[in-house]
Parts: structure tokens; sequence; C-alpha cells
């Protein structure tokens, strides 16, 4: 399916400059095609080289937690879920532990942190993969989570939101949190519909059940606050936990009688290999993604799909935050561009801006985490890991448009 994707790219960019050239004269579609496609080359390489920082810090604190047993420690507090949902997955995989921390600082918004704790987990769900070419139903089942994670902190957003003159930056806070839980929800049962995973049991239900009593207090209690004081709390709240559980590994191994230093030295020279062996990935993924964009063939697809709202007599106020959704799947930092100019077009307070940011915070960028976390491991067929990702986005996308709606 990777294949077909990546060929489908470059097959509609080169349609729609041809296009543009041969049909409206615009002969310069051509320097824009090979400009996107240096620029997005050097910007995968950029992006690798300023992961490598990150990927040696956590991959050597998660080398603490491993060799203290904290891992193991934080395993059984899942362990009754995972034994359902990744069956196939022994209960004293450290890769359960892995998946926890990701699903975790993904929840509050800390992008960074999540990455290398994702591909710690998938390196560790390939070594019991018996199929190395192949993505294996946990490793599927990892990716639709990742990539639909609900967001609980959006603290970048936020703090856009704040810098570019909103008068009310926390508005999309719970928006943001209904829709992406929608997400979230969606790319959950799609995957379990396709790996026939009996999730209706008391014990699948009762975590699920747990997540959103806890998703609920957290959305009350911020709700609750004033809007510049739910702005700093959450950014501090986010920070606070990160660094929490940066201290804990070196902690917990201390008293454990590990040598932090060497483990984490140990972890992080493993950080820097991961870090060069996925640029190629994420340059073969960006190239053909920003030839896609700088064709035309974003634009064209956002205003035919005003047109038929149009057409049909529907409110069309958000179609101008659609390209944030077709983005954000496809770039991150495509997407969040994307925001920063909508807001600053329209306003941040904007029914459109208001819109693109919650539509920024309620999607993944599905495409790049694919590449990434699959290039990673090797893995070129990826199974029901994209289709259920991209339908879990597609609920992101209509969740956040709704709600926006609502509560705007």
């Amino acid at each position: 399916m990777l294949n077909a994707i990546w060929i489908m790219f470059f097959m509609i960019a080169f349609i729609c400059a041809g296009y543009q050239s041969f049909i409206l004269g615009d002969v310069g579609i051509w320097h824009s095609l090979i400009s996107a496609s240096f620029s997005s080359a050097k910007s995968a390489f950029e992006i690798c080289l300023n992961l490598t920082g990150i990927m040696c810090l956590w991959l050597g604190l998660l080398k603490i937690a491993e060799a203290s047993g904290l891992a193991t420690l934080l395993t059984k507090l899942l362990q009754p879920l995972f034994r359902r949902i990744m069956p196939d997955v022994p209960d004293n995989s450290p890769a359960l532990a892995s998946i926890m921390m990701n699903i975790a600082t993904n929840m509050l918004g800390l992008d960074n942190a999540a990455t290398p704790m994702g591909i710690k987990a998938m390196e560790q769900l390939q070594e019991i993969n018996p199929t190395p070419q192949i993505a294996s139903k946990a490793q599927q089942l990892f990716l639709v989570i990742n990539a639909s994670a609900v967001t609980i902190i959006p603290i970048t957003i936020l703090m856009y939101r704040s810098e570019l003159g909103s008068l009310n930056p926390a508005a999309v806070f719970i928006p943001i949190l209904l829709a992406t839980s929608v997400s979230t929800l969606v790319g959950f049962l799609s995957i379990a519909y396709v790996q026939k995973l009996n999730i209706f049991n008391l014990v699948v239900m009762g975590y699920v059940g747990g997540a959103v009593a806890f998703i609920a207090a957290i959305a009350c209690y911020f709700s609750a606050l004033p809007d510049d004081i739910r702005v700093l709390q959450s950014t501090a709240v986010g920070n606070f936990i990160l660094f929490l559980f940066m201290v804990s590994f070196i902690f917990y191994g201390f008293i454990r009688k590990v040598n932090v230093y060497d483990k984490f030295i140990k972890g992080a020279k493993e950080g820097f290999a991961v870090a060069i062996k996925i640029i190629p990935y994420l340059v073969a993924m960006l190239v053909a993604i920003s030839v896609f964009r700088a064709s035309g063939a974003l634009d064209w697809l956002v205003a035919g799909i005003e047109q038929l709202f149009d057409c049909l007599g529907i409110n069309t106020d958000f179609v101008k935050a659609l390209p944030t959704a077709f983005l954000k799947p496809l770039s991150g930092s495509g997407a969040r561009a994307m925001m920063i100019e909508t807001m600053q077009r329209y306003g941040a307070d904007s029914f459109t801006g208001y819109v693109s940011s919650v539509v920024q915070g309620s999607t993944e960028t599905t495409f790049y985490v694919l590449a990434l976390y699959f290039g990673a491991v090797g893995i070129s067929k990826v199974g029901a890991a994209l289709p259920c990702a991209l339908l879990a986005d597609l609920a992101g996308i209509v969740a956040a448009v709704y709600f926006s709606y609502i509560f705007y």
C-alpha cells in the first residue's frame, strides 16, 4: 500500500503540473516542484538531525528503566488490557512499557518525547515479529493508537493562539479533547474489527471506562480554570510530568543499584543509530508529500470541496480551515504553518482560525509517523495500519468541524 500511495503522490503532482504548464501556461511550476523536492529532502535530513539528540536522551532513559526493572513494573499496570488486545505479545515484553509511556506523553501533547518511546516500542515489537517485512498485528494496532492518540493538553496550540493575539486561547481546549477522543475511539474500533479482537469484555471495557472517566475529570478541571490560568497551568503540568518521568527513571535506577550513567550512554548510542536509519524513509515520504502540495493539487481539492458543499446548500465557513486538515496527516510542520497562516489571515478568534486550531489538535501526522516508526524497523508492508489510521484522521476532522460549530 505504501508503494501505491507513494507513486500516487508523484503521478497526481505530475498531472496537475502538466495541466498548469501546458494548458494554463505556467512553466514555472516545474521549478516549484524541483525546489520543493530538494527543500523537503533537506528538511527530512534536518528533522532526523534534530531528532538525534532527543532520541539519545529518551532511549538512554528507557535503557535505565529496563535495567532497573521499572519498565517491568509499569507493564504490570496494563498487562490485563494488553493481554487481550495484543495477545501475540508476551506479558513480560519491554515493548508494553514503552507503548504505555509513548501514549502517556502523546496525551500531554509532548511529541518530541513520545517519538523516541514509540520507535523503541516498535523495535521491541519487531523482535517478536515472525515476518520482519510485514507489520505484525501488535505493530499495526500500536501504530493506529499512536496515530490517533488522545491529546489531553494541547500545549503548543494554546501557545500559538496566545502569541497570535487570541483573547481566549484556551477556548479550543474542550473541542480538541472531544474530537481527538472520537478519533482515537474510531481508530481503535476499526483496527479491533479488522483483527477480530474481543474487546467487549469486562477487562477491556473497564480500562476504556477508566480512561473516559480520567479524560472527563481532566476536562472538568481545566474548563473550570480562568482562561489565562488554564494556558499557563496546562503548560506547567505537561512539562512537570515530563521531567518527573526523567527524574523517576534515574532515581529508581539509583535505588536499584544500577549504574545509571553507563546504562544511559548505552541507550543513547542506540538512539543515534536509529536516527540515522530512518533518514531514507523520511526523505522518500516528505519529498512525495511536498511535490503533491507544490503542484497545486491540495488547493484544487479544497476548492472542489467548497463548491460541493456550496451546491448542497451547506455552510462553507469551515472549508477555509481544511488545508490544515489535509496537511496534518501528511506533514506536521506543514499543518502547523497552515494553522498559523490561517489565524494570521482570518484572526485567531475567527471561526476559521478556531476550526483550524481544533483540527490541528485532533488529528495526527499519519504518513510521517508511519514512515518514521515502520522505517525504523524496515517494515514495508503495513497491513491495515494505514487505512485504519486514516479513518481515525477522517473521524477526527469531522468531529473537529462538528464540535467547532457547537462550541464557537
